[in-house]
């Protein structure tokens, strides 16, 4: 419903203006909705093969594991465990149309060289580096899989907004700028005909 404007051709002018640029806003963020969903799709179809091979990985691990606890029992994983380090990794931002998302950096391997594990040929077995081997692919995954995730929800959180952006521009606010810029054109000619009727008045008389 359209709200009450003067009928003056200043006001008509300043309506003109600001449905100009609410249309360019709604044609930007028409853009920018539909890019946003492009990247999303792009992204989701990446993380349906990470989703996939993290459940092989995962499911190969466990095995291995359970060859590894039954050949060379749980002291032995328990032993191996204990050189475990913490993996140092670093969390920055990119901008991503305008989305600010997570970029993680591994510093440093995670699957390593059985040299690198920390635990002696001695202690551990070829079992047992087989298992470790397994379980670091499958945190590089995760890792990874992390990255993509964070990327997808957020992305869709700005999809979200913006759809709501460029409804209230589409359904509410271009409708009334329209309404009332046809009320004071309409308004406008009405005072124009009455205008034109007064000076063959005067002439008449």
């Amino acid at each position: 419903m359209a709200i009450d404007v003067k009928a003056t051709r200043s006001e008509l002018l300043k309506l003109k203006k600001q449905y100009k640029l609410a249309k360019n806003g709604y044609s930007l963020l028409k853009k920018k909705r539909d890019g946003l969903i492009m990247e999303f799709f792009k992204i989701l179809e990446n993380a349906k093969g990470q989703k996939s091979q993290m459940s092989e990985l995962y499911a190969v691990a466990q095995e291995k594991m359970k060859t590894t606890e039954m050949h060379d029992g749980g002291i032995a994983i328990k032993t191996a465990a204990l050189y475990l380090k913490e993996i140092p990794l670093e969390i920055e931002t990119k901008n991503l149309m305008g989305v600010k998302v997570p970029k993680i950096t591994k510093q440093g391997e995670i699957c390593k060289s059985i040299y690198e594990r920390g635990y002696s040929l001695v202690e551990g077995s070829a079992r047992l580096d087989s298992a470790s081997r397994q379980y670091e692919c499958l945190l590089e995954k995760i890792i990874e899989s992390a990255e993509i995730e964070t990327t997808l929800r957020k992305l869709l959180i700005e999809i979200e907004k913006t759809k709501r952006r460029v409804n209230a521009l589409e359904f509410i606010l271009l409708p009334r700028l329209e309404q009332n810029i046809s009320k004071i054109r309409l308004s406008l000619e009405e005072q124009e005909r009455e205008n034109v009727f007064r000076l063959k008045m005067i002439k008449k008389g």
